[in-house]
């Protein structure tokens, strides 16, 4: 059979054709010869006719058999690509720790793609003692903070080993919001990217967090949270936090200005951790349904607690300010009294400067324009000379022989 074909194919085109067809499509043109032959010897012009019918169909089909794959291989990729799963996103929330800078709290965006890697988390809230120019930036108001990306195990290893407890609230965002949210996280932690100027009540870990989530809802977090209050303060919830720790409860307390003193929305208050994680329990998607999808505990807390409200110290200042004026008349009559007001005077005019400078001299807005100045004021320094001369009078011993004189003359007149 094939031996004919051979012979039929030199008689249409030539002997070099027939060959190089013969490699090309072996079993094409065996079916075609099979059903050219198939009737009389005698019809030998049937099968030419035939056969150069097969012959013309080739190249057609070498052209469209590849575009036909081409097709079905992007028809596949386009039907594909829905069914790919988009990243999962929550929230994490970390308890306050026993450091003071530990002691608001902290969070963090996880981001899972469900291909089998880690899950990551994205946190806002890095720095480093070590950082070149960190006390003075500190001083300026001008700190450097770091976006990091951590493997889920690492980072919660760390919280666990300080005993601060972690809660994990899934969101619900649609694909095309969690692509970008993953998209934008990745982006901002590059190391050109991630350093970012920190400010304790509006940017600080939280409030990235915040806003990166706000910004891949289209601002609908905002929407929800910037119109409404409970009436705290940023002074209410500083210290509430730093209650446990005293210096840090009264630093705060004595360095805060006007502006801790203005009622937050509940946007602008969810610079706390814990607010944030509370604020979106109540936050609706586009459809209404709940943002939050399911919460779960990651790590359990054996760290402080932190209370609902800040102590009440209104009438314990006054009583110890009351006692301490009492104590500090009768004090500088004595012979050390003007070493008494040198101390006294001293640490208020010290305080005061200090506060001074916070209001002209650093970015620190929260302690612009502070009040307390009335209280420690800086121009007190200006009588420090004049307690050192009346201490150094009262310890002479002529001011000492006038006043044993002055007692002993006493009972007689």
């Amino acid at each position: 059979m094939v031996n004919r074909l051979a012979l039929v194919v030199r008689e249409l085109r030539g002997p070099d054709l027939s060959r190089s067809l013969f490699r090309r499509h072996p079993g094409t043109l065996v079916a075609g010869a099979q059903a050219c032959t198939a009737g009389s010897q005698r019809d030998l012009s049937g099968r030419r006719r035939c056969l150069r019918f097969v012959l013309l169909l080739l190249p057609p089909l070498q052209l469209l058999v590849p575009l036909l794959l081409g097709g079905l291989l992007a028809l596949l990729g386009l039907l594909a690509q829905p069914l790919q799963a988009a990243p999962t996103v929550g929230l994490v929330t970390m308890e306050p720790g026993e450091a003071y800078w530990a002691r608001f709290g902290h969070n963090a965006l996880l981001i899972d793609h469900g291909d089998g890697r880690e899950p990551v988390f994205y946190n806002f809230g890095y720095f480093d003692f070590e950082q070149p120019g960190f006390l003075a930036r500190f001083l300026r108001g001008d700190m450097r903070y770091l976006a990091v990306a951590l493997p889920m195990s690492s980072d919660l290893g760390s919280y666990a080993s300080e005993g601060r407890g972690a809660r994990l609230q899934w969101l619900r965002l649609e694909p095309e919001q969690a692509e970008s949210l993953a998209a934008t996280l990745a982006e901002h932690v590059r190391p050109e990217n991630a350093e970012y100027r920190y400010d304790y009540f509006v940017s600080n870990c939280s409030t990235k967090v915040r806003d990166a989530l706000d910004a891949a809802l289209g601002g609908a977090l905002k929407r929800q949270l910037d119109g409404r209050s409970m009436g705290l303060t940023y002074r209410h919830e500083a210290l509430r936090h730093g209650a446990g720790i005293p210096w840090l409860h009264l630093g705060m307390h004595v360095g805060l200005g006007p502006y801790a003193d203005r009622p937050l929305s509940i946007w602008e208050q969810s610079f706390i951790p814990a607010r944030l994680a509370e604020a979106l329990i109540e936050v609706r998607t586009e459809a209404g349904e709940p943002l939050v999808i399911a919460e779960r505990e990651l790590l359990p807390h054996r760290g402080p607690v932190i209370a609902g409200d800040p102590p009440r110290w209104l009438w314990t200042a006054l009583l110890i300010g009351l006692a301490l004026a009492a104590l500090l008349t009768r004090a500088v009559r004595s012979r050390h009294g003007g070493a008494i007001l040198l101390l006294v005077w001293g640490i208020s005019g010290l305080v005061g400067l200090g506060l001074l400078m916070l209001w002209l001299a650093t970015a620190h807005e929260s302690a612009w324009a502070n009040r307390n100045l009335l209280l420690f004021n800086p121009l007190a320094l200006l009588l420090l000379p004049a307690c050192v001369g009346l201490w150094r009078q009262r310890r002479s011993p002529r001011a000492t022989g006038n006043s044993n004189r002055r007692q002993r003359a006493g009972p007689a007149s």
